[in-house]
């Protein structure tokens, strides 16, 4: 355990990196469609801070990571600020002993906001301020909840706001090919009572609406529990899925069972799914979508989260070639609203100072968020950004799915226990499409929840 800890410092000092006013990617002021003025109010604000010292340890590394510095670039020749940022493998314990020592970093980022939350309430992290969190709520699409993952209890047992989004992922997608919905007729379903009726219309025409596929080596059955949650905000109500997250409501709760058994009308029908139901846990998620493809089309929809063109066939187009649909909500619960399941990643001050103040202040502005927009891999729920900035349209589609939502949840399995959200669940799900009803494999998960000590 020592040894891998110390490679982790090594790690981080390996991915040591500082920013320059020479590293600009886009030259102030001459693109429009970037919010210059938020970014010329910042730098006279932040005058005072030339020289200043300020590290910032996060999880970003390699592409993400050179992404990262070009967005910091602009807050150092902003403010004179002496910034540098590293990674490690390990990024997660090395948080935990760097705080631990009193050696942490000035500001942490992390996509896990339990560990955060761990952080607080052993006094590691600094509040950020009410001013702060109301600025999430009213610009932020669906700012309470992620005023909520950034809300903790500190070490005197208080609640406050210490970690502020920034750069979240989108799990709500539905994908197909545009041009095989055309050629059959299809159109987009803007319910999931719509979805269903397509689904039985694919088979009425001869054809198999669903791509599914649970493989993962080890990790064989994750995908399945995206469904799971996906389906949970859309049959219950927010508060109800953070309750089932911390086993306060329990998997074999009629709503959890009823969200798996609907997950079951698409995974467990044999005429729904490419190679029948027998191929649904065999079939790597790596490999599902493939079938999208095919001439004629094995399947017609996938349902994956923002990251899976990058198995998509070599040379595809997205808008053009593929596209994705939000996962509609249910006609028959309007009260719930538009959700939408991801992740994030959250910045905390971990050793306060002006600069790292100043840092969460420049986390405010269009630009912090739009330099990484106009590249690559980055969506944000922020309202004030220009969506003109986003480096192309499905990116657009998937930032303004983030605008519009009314409640953000992050990933179930991710908030659970290790051995639930990582194991049990994950098993349970492969077992409920090999065979068992949503009942047993859901109490198998609970009577392993009920395990641990």
């Amino acid at each position: 355990m020592k040894k891998s800890f110390l490679m982790g410092v090594a790690v981080a000092a390996l991915f040591a990196g500082a920013a320059s006013a020479a590293d600009l990617k886009f030259a102030p002021g001459q693109d429009a469609k970037f919010n210059w003025k938020s970014y010329d109010e910042f730098k006279a604000a932040h005058a005072d801070l030339k020289g200043q010292p300020l590290t910032i340890f996060g999880p970003w590394r390699g592409e993400d990571e050179a992404f990262f510095m070009s967005v910091l670039a602009y807050f150092t020749e902003a403010t004179g600020i002496d910034a540098k940022y590293s990674s490690s493998e390990n990024y997660e314990q090395q948080i935990v002993i760097d705080t631990q020592a009193g050696s942490p970093p000035n500001i942490a980022v992390l996509p896990q906001p339990g560990l955060f939350a761990d952080l607080a309430s052993k006094g590691f992290l600094t509040p950020l301020g009410d001013e702060n969190s109301k600025w999430i709520k009213d610009n932020y699409g669906a700012g309470d909840s992620w005023v909520g993952y950034g809300t903790y209890k500190g070490k005197d047992g208080k609640e406050a706001f210490y970690a502020f989004p920034y750069k979240a992922d989108v799990k709500s997608l539905v994908w197909y090919v545009p041009e095989n919905f055309e050629e059959a007729g299809y159109k987009i379903p803007s319910t999931m009572e719509e979805l269903h009726a397509l689904t039985d219309q694919i088979v009425k025409d001869g054809g198999v609406p669903w791509c599914i596929g649970l493989g993962s080596g080890g990790a064989t059955g994750w995908p399945a529990t995206d469904w799971v949650e996906d389906i949970m905000l859309r049959t219950q109500p927010p508060e109800a899925y953070d309750k089932w997250t911390t086993n306060e409501l329990k998997f074999t709760d009629p709503a959890v069972v009823a969200a798996i058994d609907e997950f079951g009308k698409f995974a467990k029908n044999e005429k729904y799914v490419d190679g029948g139901v027998a191929a649904v846990a065999s079939t790597d998620f790596r490999d599902s979508p493939k079938g999208l493809f095919a001439v004629p089309p094995k399947c017609y929809m996938h349902h994956q989260a923002s990251f899976i063109p990058s198995f998509f066939p070599e040379g595809t187009k997205l808008g053009q070639d593929a596209d994705f649909f939000y996962m509609p909500t249910f006609a028959s619960h309007p009260e719930l609203g538009k959700p939408v399941l991801g992740a994030g990643t959250l910045v905390s001050i971990t050793k306060d100072s002006k600069a790292a103040r100043a840092f969460i202040d420049f986390l405010k502005t269009p630009i912090a968020h739009e330099v990484w927009m106009a590249q690559s891999s980055f969506l944000t729920p922020y309202k004030g950004v220009s969506t003109e900035a986003y480096a192309n349209p499905q990116m657009k589609k998937e930032g303004e799915i983030l605008t519009s939502a009314t409640t953000f949840r992050f990933d179930g399995s991710d908030l659970m226990p290790g051995k639930i959200g990582a194991g049990a669940f994950w098993t349970g799900m492969v077992d409920f499409v090999g065979g068992k009803s949503a009942e047993e494999a859901a109490g198998e998960i609970q009577s392993a929840w009920d395990g641990i000590k």
